[in-house]
């Protein structure tokens, strides 16, 4: 006995030291109480995960065994407040993941997400908890309960029943194998997209062969060259600022068809990355899950919580709106293919002609081409431009931290300060591809916001993006489209900041799917608009502002190429649904399936489906499975909102504050239509969509 009790008191001051050592599971001290990025480590994270999962079993174990009667406080509001640790521990490691990460990290996730999946499952299908939760949810009538805490014992309540509560044991542990076998998979998904796309290098070895590149382009490739270490050469990438320039400039066919076809045929080779057998895994786990909680497909169990509802309400939607686009789209198509021939050409038209010839032809009827207003959208002009139409909305300042520990050097931080001064949240903006972050643009919490012990914890936010890197001679120049790209991702932030909940579960932006993209898409409308751009719009060179010419031919070209963009977009939406109603495990083959939809829907061949199934992420590796609609879903609610503001004036105090106030303070805590309707007077009309889009 001695010696094992010697052994035991050796492990214990064994785990002190290390716990002591890890910087999770101590107060931090740092600016803002932000994660201490510069001492964590990645042997800090399992260690800290399992102190943690241990730590919210105890707060789950203390809640079943209070012995007095279960109400909202003990029961419900104590749920909502465990896990703390694990949130705080998992919302870092998640996102250094997908902005940084790594070989040891993301065999490291592989290992994390059944840990954690299994853990979350343990709770939601434990048979003590539910019956205490499910006694406060059916005396709900009686309690009288504020809004807010209505609002969190319903979305509990759901919690568990969608997660599987009120199944029985043998089910509960399909259940959970499911949900391990999906987290799991999802991490795979993404992680051969990220090694897809850092793979693939056109290189090029000849100086007529980047004939039509502008000079900016040829200097990003210069300098990708030399990180390679291939000397003499231009080597061109999959990463958007790389591969969508060269598409609409490159006068060589043969070289934008051979990097296009690269591009579409991600993860789709037959080799180590191929994502189809993965896909048909998540399809058939997902349809199975869903029919087990007493639902048809997938899409419906989503769906039931979404502002839509239904898959039907979906269909309806996406129809309304792919009629007019893809008629458009044909127009274009006949368009291009009159200039190929007016130029001699005796091809047809393909998806890698379509961006060269679209922007020849934008020149040809707008004399606007997009390399004219790069030079007026620098970088650091532009922050400084959406920083300051924030301010005139909403009165917060964004004070540059270089205090603040950052998670990677290229990574830039600020304090968040209300118009009275105070403290509203930090914000991190992160800006250009690397190696170790994922593909597109995203905002994300490291810390979300919630009341806790009385005290308001503010949040920790990222923005992380994708956007052209400075050359050796000049700053980082945007294209229009990366423009718009910040000021969605910052309105994702704005949610987050500046969130007014009491409870971490309904905070921010943890709204429904088809809700969550208003506040981001909202703000796109400001960079079209005259009065903002003459804000962030400035020549890098001379500081000269956009002169009226040049946003003039902005404002008549925008509508141009919606038949594209509508339709390339409303085509993966589509696609996405039709994966998840199917109701019986799928046979057919994934380029099969996807060649029966988009044949279906009628899609032209000259246009591609923005994502392939193989590399969709936002419906495998992410949260969008049946929810990818949800960004034409939002775009009918901003486009609707933004009148309000065109009508009052875009920078209108009162219309600010009510948008403010109804949408981005208010999160989750009631019905969506609901805090729509109180800010707008009325449900939202499809037709300032399809005006905007020039689809009427």
């Amino acid at each position: 006995m001695a010696i094992i009790l010697i052994c035991s008191c050796t492990s214990e001051n064994k785990k002190e030291k290390q716990d002591a050592g890890n910087p999770f599971l101590s107060e931090y001290n740092t600016s803002y109480n932000v994660p201490p990025f510069d001492k964590i480590k990645t042997e800090h994270y399992l260690p800290a995960i399992r102190e943690a999962i241990k730590k919210q079993k105890k707060e789950i174990d203390d809640i079943i065994g209070n012995k007095e009667e279960p109400d909202f406080k003990n029961t419900v509001e104590a749920f909502s407040l465990s896990g703390y640790l694990l949130n705080e521990v998992l919302g870092v490691f998640n996102n250094i993941r997908e902005s940084n990460t790594n070989d040891t990290l993301q065999k490291l996730a592989k290992e994390i997400a059944p840990m954690v999946s299994l853990h979350q499952d343990k709770i939601i299908m434990n048979a003590g908890l539910f019956k205490k939760i499910k006694t406060v949810y059916d005396k709900r009538e009686s309690l009288k309960l504020g809004a807010e805490q209505n609002r969190l014992l319903e979305e509990t309540y759901d919690k568990f029943i969608r997660g599987g509560a009120g199944l029985n044991d043998k089910q509960k542990k399909r259940m959970s194998n499911i949900n391990q076998e999906l987290s799991v998979l999802s991490l795979k998904f993404g992680d051969h997209i990220l090694a897809e796309n850092n793979f693939f290098k056109l290189v090029i070895d000849k100086k007529e062969d980047l004939a039509g590149l502008p000079k900016a382009l040829i200097d990003g490739a210069t300098d990708a060259a030399k990180e390679a270490k291939m000397e003499n050469k231009w080597v061109f990438t999959l990463h958007a600022p790389s591969i969508f320039p060269f598409l609409q400039y490159s006068e060589k066919r043969e070289l934008r068809e051979k990097i296009l076809k690269a591009y579409l045929n991600r993860c789709n080779n037959n080799d180590a990355n191929d994502n189809k057998e993965i896909i048909k895994k998540i399809l058939n786990l997902k349809t199975e899950k869903a029919k087990m909680l007493g639902y048809k497909n997938y899409s419906e169990l989503v769906l039931a919580k979404n502002m839509a509802k239904n898959p039907e309400a979906v269909y309806n939607l996406l129809k309304q709106v792919w009629e007019p686009a893809l008629k458009m789209g044909k127009k274009e198509a006949a368009e291009l293919q009159a200039m190929i021939t007016k130029e001699g050409g005796k091809f047809k038209l393909e998806p890698w002609d379509w961006r060269y010839y679209a922007e020849k032809l934008r020149k040809e009827k707008y004399d606007l081409d997009e390399e004219q207003l790069r030079p007026y959208f620098e970088l650091e002009n532009v922050k400084t431009g959406l920083f300051t139409v924030a301010n005139k909305l909403y009165g917060i300042k964004l004070i540059p931290k270089n205090d603040i520990p950052k998670y990677h050097k290229d990574a830039v931080s600020y304090e968040v300060q209300d118009k009275d001064g105070s403290y509203l949240g930090v914000l991190y903006m992160d800006f250009y591809p690397r190696a170790s972050k994922r593909g597109g643009a995203w905002m994300s919490n490291y810390r979300e916001q919630q009341v806790r012990n009385g005290k308001d914890v503010r949040p920790v936010v990222t923005v992380v993006c994708n956007f052209s890197k400075p050359t050796a001679e000049q700053p980082a120049l945007l294209t229009y489209e990366e423009v718009s790209t910040m000021f969605h991702e910052f309105g994702h932030a704005l949610h987050g900041l500046l969130s007014k909940c009491t409870y971490i579960d309904l905070s921010g932006s943890s709204v429904t799917r088809d809700f969550v993209e208003l506040p981001s898409q909202i703000m796109e409308n400001w960079v079209e608009e005259p009065e903002a751009l003459k804000i962030m719009a400035k020549h890098y060179k001379t500081g000269e502002v956009i002169p009226d010419a040049l946003v003039d031919k902005i404002k008549k070209s925008r509508k141009y190429g919606q038949g594209f963009a509508t339709t390339e977009f409303i085509a993966a939406a589509l696609l996405d649904m039709d994966y998840h109603t199917i109701t019986e495990p799928l046979s057919m083959s994934i380029p099969d399936f996807e060649t029966k939809t988009l044949k279906a829907i009628g899609l032209i061949p000259e246009i591609p489906v923005r994502y392939r199934s193989t590399y969709f992420n936002h419906i495998f590796g992410g949260g969008y499975s049946s929810g990818y609609y949800s960004y034409t879903w939002a775009e009918v609610l901003d486009a609707d909102a933004f009148d309000a503001f065109k009508k009052n004036g875009i920078f209108d105090q009162k219309t600010a504050l009510s948008f403010r106030t109804y949408i981005l303070e208010k999160g989750n805590t009631e019905d969506p239509m609901i805090l729509y309707k109180r800010f707008r007077g009325s449900e939202p009309d499809i037709k300032p969509l399809l005006k905007r889009r020039g689809l009427l």
